[in-house]
This record gives C-alpha cells, structure tokens and sequence, in this order.
C-alpha cells in the first residue's frame, strides 16, 4: 500500500503506517515518550550521527509524529512534512528557516492577526522588513518585489475577508525572480486545495483546525516540495526553537484526518446553504464566500479550489449591530478557531485580528461590522432558525 497510488481519500486513511511495523496494530500506536533506550553505546553515537535509523529523542522525531508527517506530506502531494505545537509555530519556523537579516517577504494585504504581530517582531528586532499589497495582477506583483524579496507569504482564502489570490499567478511571477511561495492552507484543507501541484515551495497549515477538527488540538503542520530541505529545517529550526507537537496531539490529529475528507463536504454543504438564507437577509450587508458566483473571484476559486469551503464571512452595520447578533444567538457559540463539528462565530476587529492597527485593519477589509462564520456540522435548518431568531432581534 505504500508504494502504491491510491484515490486521496484511501490516503487519509492509510498513508504512512504499517501495522507489521508496528506489533500488528490497527490503529497507529501513541507513543508517549520523551526519549529512546539504546542497546549499546555505539548505538547510541551512530544513531546521533545519523548514521542509523530508530528514535533518540521525541524532540528529534516519534514514531507517531512520523506517521502524521508522512500522512500530510501525502495529503498535500508534498515531499516531506513537518508537525509542529502549534499553526504560529510553523509560520515562525518557515520564515525563519527563509530568512535573514536584510531580507523582505512580500505578503497578501490580508493575513491571520498574529502573523501580522510575527512580522512586526522579524522587522523590529531582526531587520527583516515586509509589505501587505494586493497582489491581483502581474502588474502589482511585480511592483511590490523588491531586490531582497526572498519570500512571498500568502494566505488563500483570506482570513478574514475570503479574497481569493490567484496561485498560479503568483508562482509564475515567483519563479521568474527565483523567490520562494509560501501558503497558508488553513481555510481550504488539503481536500479542497492543494497549492504544492501549482508550484509553491511550502504549504502550511493550523491543524487545530479541519485537520483536526474536534476542537481539542492546537498544532501546525508545514509541507515542502522537496525532502531534504523539509530535513534540514527539523534538524535546525524546529529543533534548535523547539516548537514540536506532542507524541498525543499527533495521535489525536491521525485520527481527525480519517474523517476529514467526510466532514469537509458537509461543512461546504452547510455553508452554500447558510449562503442561500443570508442572500434573504436585508440587514445582510456583504457576502464573502469563494464558491458563490456572484463573488468577482468565483472563477479564481473554481481554479484552484474544488469547493467553497466552511468559512463565511459578511457584514452587518457596524460593531453595534455585529455583537448584538453574536450575542442573541443560542445555539451558534462565540469563539474565535474555525473547523469544529460546532459552529462558530467571530468579530475580527475585536477579536483574531484586534493587534492590526485600525488603518492597516481597514486596508485588508476588515471592518467594525464584519462577522466571521465558521459552519459546522450541524443540520444546517437548526442553523438557519437560529440566525432567523437573532437578526429578528436586531
């Protein structure tokens, strides 16, 4: 099976694990160990200078972190993979591993709020600077390189605003000033994209969300295109800063991901539903959605995404209007993630994106009367009538 190709859904299910290997279990094994016995000393040194295989210390790999890399690596048709304790801990990783003092990373006008805070800390204590530019044309791309871009970061879709960046485009223009691409998969999911086919460098997610998918993980996961270089950053980044994921956390995220490819295509069937009933809402100002036609990026999306996703975002008056629906609904929870069987609802100005400074906050589209909805998997008539309810008492 492991050599085989098999459909992707097969591969969340099987990839990187044999039950031989493995006293002929089942499921994969949680291995919750810090470190590895030796059965000889010059074991021990040979396995340090890498010159066998087999474990040393949980920090350097785990058996079942390993099967979750090797699982993820599949999942995004990558090379290789890496699990990390969190998603902010493989954005830092990945910009460190691809930067240097003096350098400049080029980024979507739109990004998650910490990442924001990331960049500001690399431009203030390590000289690395950054711009946020809308990158929609050949024309904008090119005038926002620089000659120390060495990294263009981009997140597709959006958080929060759903815009949609054109891939292709982007590692087009890339690879003519051999610059490396960087993604954010996290909204998408490897089920409904897979950036790595269309040419990026490096794919990362916050596996705390989809990936996982039952709210009780925090993790981060990064693919790459090529191997050796997925290996080097383990054996510099992400061991020398530390941020690895638990043997635990690892554990739980193999089991989400058996489940995934089912889940996304309810949450991408609620949320076309939820769609449909705020297009009848009159105090529904905007819609922000990859997969409705009347979005100008529609045919973008369709491009590169096999579906709409779970996320939806629109507007409401202002923040007055915006916490009072939040507040009269019931059965919706309050809570900033995203990718939960729950659904869920955020204020972003105040909330996941509150450390932007309001005119940089502005720029990306995030207004006071914008909400974020994350669709679970609910039966999406409950999910109506409690919108119905809610805007009923604004």
């Amino acid at each position: 099976m492991q050599n085989k190709k098999v459909q992707k859904e097969t591969a969340y299910i099987h990839k990187g694990f044999q039950s031989a290997e493995h006293q002929d279990s089942l499921a994969v094994p949680l291995y919750q160990t810090s470190t590895f016995a030796f059965e000889t000393a010059e074991q021990g040194a040979r396995r340090f200078a890498g010159e066998e295989t087999g474990g040393v210390y949980s920090r350097l790999g785990n058996p079942t972190v390993r099967v979750l890399e090797e699982r993820m690596a599949a999942m995004e048709y990558g090379e290789g993979a890496l699990a990390f304790g969190s998603g902010m801990a493989a954005v830092s990783a990945i910009l460190v591993h691809l930067t240097k003092s003096g350098d400049h990373i080029l980024c979507t006008r739109g990004i998650y709020g910490c990442t924001f805070g990331l960049l500001n800390i690399l431009k203030e204590k390590y000289n690395v600077s950054h711009d946020l530019a809308l990158l929609n044309t050949e024309e904008a791309i090119e005038a926002a390189i620089k000659p120390n871009t060495v990294c263009i970061y981009l997140e597709t879709p959006i958080n929060p605003t759903m815009e949609i960046v054109d891939i292709d485009l982007i590692t087009k223009i890339a690879k003519k000033h051999r610059i490396r691409v960087v993604v954010d998969n996290t909204f998408s999911s490897p089920y409904l994209q897979n950036p790595l086919k269309l040419g990026v460098d490096f794919v990362l997610h916050s596996a705390t969300k989809y990936i996982n998918g039952h709210g009780d993980v925090i993790a981060g996961i990064i693919v790459g295109s090529d191997k050796e270089e997925i290996e080097q950053i383990r054996l510099s980044v992400q061991k020398d800063f530390g941020g690895i994921i638990s043997p635990f956390d690892a554990w739980l995220l193999i089991r989400g991901i058996k489940t995934m490819h089912i889940r996304m295509d309810r949450h991408t069937k609620n949320a076309e539903e939820l769609v449909a009933y705020l297009k009848t809402v009159a105090s529904v100002e905007n819609i922000y959605y990859p997969f409705d036609p009347s979005n100008p990026q529609y045919e973008i999306a369709k491009k590169q995404m096999s579906g709409g996703g779970g996320l939806i975002s629109f507007t409401v008056g202002g923040m007055k209007e915006a916490q009072k629906l939040m507040n009269e609904l019931q059965l919706i929870k309050i809570a900033v993630s995203l990718g939960d069987a729950e659904t869920l609802i955020q204020h972003p100005s105040t909330m996941t994106h509150s450390v932007v400074p309001e005119k940089e906050r502005l720029e990306m589209g995030i207004t006071d009367g914008l909400l974020r909805l994350s669709v679970g998997l609910e039966n999406s008539i409950d999910l109506i009538e409690d919108l119905k309810q809610a805007f009923a008492k604004l």
